[in-house]
């Protein structure tokens, strides 16, 4: 293409099911991205509830799912709308939408039985848009052995790495993951946990909240000191690098098996869980990357104040050095837009055909070009 910048969208709704960002990025001949507008919406509730049972095995599935690909496609196209006309521009402006879907299966590790899925139809969200729209990114990497996730460490390398510091981005949303961006040697990123999901489920459950704002339900208990070790005991965070995690492994029931039959108050709960998203991906960190200095904190997570003081507090006990953590306000982008941004440098990457995964990260057997196009 070779000019001197091109418009994207990017599109995201994350494992919290909470809503939609939409990305209008500003994206150059080598990759560097900025934020130009951006339109953030909430499902609306009978969407959030097609999405949520699809989260678990159940009746006509493949009837439930297909329509909620159609519903999620039509959302999407109004974020679109929604931002076109914010920016006013035409859709003959963008190159092309970077269009995530949301999550509902995520199997990796399977060998040749692996698989993820998620739900959209993009041919849907293209009529709809006008706009070239490029899916599926995960299953380039899956099919060359890789995990297909965590997807946004090349992009994180692209806008946080440096040459003077070893630095490490933490994206906290429904799932957490890690990417880290030494001054020498490999960029590498792995899920490290739970971010905001758990506690997002279970204070709708309790309280009917959506999120625990700043955290403030959860300044109200106590950490559960027994709950927290058992949860901490998880195989999954005893697992090497690549690796990868979701609703399959971390929800509601797995949850409650954990809290057993003990009588804990529901905000002693909450403290545990914000407890259990800071400390499981500081260990991460400090097992991986324990000369890391600075630690960039994006999604929707940097948005809840306790959580942000607790990763400050729990370094402390963790790392020889200070370890400074910001988010990406500190670079000039939203932490809420983070994601957005780079499912928008992903559409770029295709259009450009420049691989998108970092084997080290994913475990696949070598770069890859990924996504798939349905042009408008």
């Amino acid at each position: 293409m070779n000019k001197p910048h091109s418009y994207y969208i990017g599109l995201m709704s994350g494992t919290s099911l909470d809503g939609i960002d939409a990305v209008l990025a500003q994206i150059d001949a080598n990759g560097k991205s900025s934020v130009l507008e951006a339109v953030s919406t909430v499902f609306d509730d009978p969407l959030r509830k097609i999405l949520s049972d699809l989260q678990s095995p159940g009746h006509n599935e493949i009837h439930r799912e297909n329509q909620a690909a159609n519903l999620l496609s039509l959302a999407y196209a109004t974020c679109v709308q929604q931002l076109l006309q914010k920016a006013e521009l035409s859709p003959a402006q963008i190159s092309a939408i970077g269009a995530h879907g949301q999550t509902i299966r995520h199997q990796p590790g399977f060998g040749d039985l692996a698989y993820t899925h998620q739900t959209l139809n993009p041919a849907l969200l293209a009529e709809e848009t006008g706009i070239d729209v490029i899916a599926d990114f995960r299953s380039r990497d899956m099919a060359a052995g890789g995990h297909g996730a965590p997807l946004v460490p090349a992009f994180h390398d692209q806008q946080f790495g440096a040459s003077n510091e070893d630095r490490a981005a933490l994206n906290l949303g429904g799932i957490a993951n890690l990417t880290l961006l030494p001054m020498q040697g490999e960029v590498r990123g792995f899920d490290c946990g739970p971010g905001n999901m758990l506690m997002d489920a279970w204070i709708a459950e309790q309280q009917g909240h959506a999120y625990d704002a700043n955290g403030n339900w959860a300044l109200q208990g106590s950490v559960h000191t027994k709950l927290l070790e058992r949860m901490l005991a998880d195989s999954f965070f005893a697992k090497q690098p690549p690796k990868s995690t979701g609703r399959d492994d971390f929800h509601l029931e797995w949850l409650r098996n954990n809290i057993s039959d003990e009588n804990i108050e529901p905000e002693d709960v909450q403290a545990t869980l914000l407890h259990l998203t800071a400390i499981s991906a500081l260990q991460a960190l400090a097992s991986y990357a324990p000369k890391t200095k600075q630690l960039i904190v994006c999604g929707g997570g940097a948005q809840n104040t306790a959580l942000m003081h607790l990763l400050e507090t729990k370094s402390l006990e963790l790392f020889e050095h200070p370890l400074i953590v910001v988010t990406s306000n500190q670079f000039g982008i939203d932490p809420q837009l983070v994601e957005g941004l780079a499912f928008a440098w992903l559409a770029w990457a295709h259009k450009e055909k420049r691989p998108a995964n970092l084997p080290a990260v994913t475990g696949a057997k070598g770069p890859r070009i990924l996504g798939a196009c349905y042009p408008a």
